[in-house]
């Protein structure tokens, strides 16, 4: 069982507990979920730096990350620095993180805030519409054909943007559909952990230009975007790289300012 499976098996109790104590009814009454929620995607596009930073406590593989911030910074400093949009970690038990995070970034800055979470249940996006989100995460490796295009047209239904994220070829086959805004190819194969940009290369020419492409993981420098910008790429998720520093906000900006020269 690798760690994806591990976390999936977990994520299906925590939702049926989760549904148990907040009915639907409950998070469409919330006063974030009327919301006008704001397009990651039509951001990426219209950007020349394409960064969508994250917020991230701590993850399986490098174990703690930073665990001293409050969001309400990250949050602010990632908007002060001009990044495209905020990638907020809500998995509780691997990540850190929770949907109050989510919430507080929410209050904190008027970037599209995409729900990074592993998503297996419709009500999900219910929550990630309730907490503020714009941008939900559906991740290929753990949903069938059928369920990313449930999802994504429940996702499309609540005015939210999706991100698929894929890790091989035959991941991206089964889920090219009308319903997806961004292709996200993550770079870390996650059976190894080990990360390179190569997979994103590969699979450039693979994904059609309807979509935003976006690569993830594994890139910490100015040059690792450079070199990924001629295969088409728009967007770019940075998490460790800012947040294992004391102020991502500012290392955000001197990235972006280093970027743009």
């Amino acid at each position: 069982m690798n760690i994806l499976d591990k976390i999936t098996l977990d994520k299906r109790n925590e939702v049926a507990l989760r549904k148990q104590l907040i009915p639907t009814s409950q998070l469409e009454q919330s006063v974030l979920f009327g919301r006008q929620t704001v397009s990651l995607a039509n951001n990426l596009r219209n950007s020349k730096s394409g960064i969508i930073a994250e917020h991230k406590r701590r993850s399986p593989s490098k174990s703690v990350i930073n665990n001293n911030l409050n969001v309400q910074d990250v949050a602010k400093g990632y908007q002060d620095a001009g990044v495209c949009g905020m990638s907020v970690l809500t998995d509780g038990k691997y990540f850190g993180g929770s949907l109050d995070d989510l919430l507080t970034a929410r209050a904190s800055c008027n970037l599209p805030l995409l729900r990074k979470e592993f998503i297996i249940d419709e009500y999900q996006m219910l929550e990630a519409k309730a907490y503020g989100a714009d941008v939900v995460l559906l991740i290929a490796a753990i949903l069938s054909r059928d369920e990313i295009k449930q999802f994504s047209e429940f996702a499309k239904s609540l005015n939210l943007d999706v991100l698929l994220e894929v890790h091989n070829e035959e991941e991206l086959h089964k889920s090219i559909m009308p319903s997806l805004d961004m292709l996200g190819v993550n770079n870390r194969n996650l059976k190894t952990f080990e990360v390179s940009l190569e997979t994103s290369k590969l699979l450039s020419t693979q994904i059609p230009n309807d979509f935003v492409k976006v690569s993830e993981s594994g890139i910490s420098s100015v040059e690792a975007i450079k070199e990924l910008q001629p295969f088409g790429y728009q967007g770019f998720l940075i998490g460790e790289n800012f947040m294992k520093t004391n102020n991502p906000g500012a290392s955000a900006t001197d990235f972006i300012n280093q970027l743009n020269k």
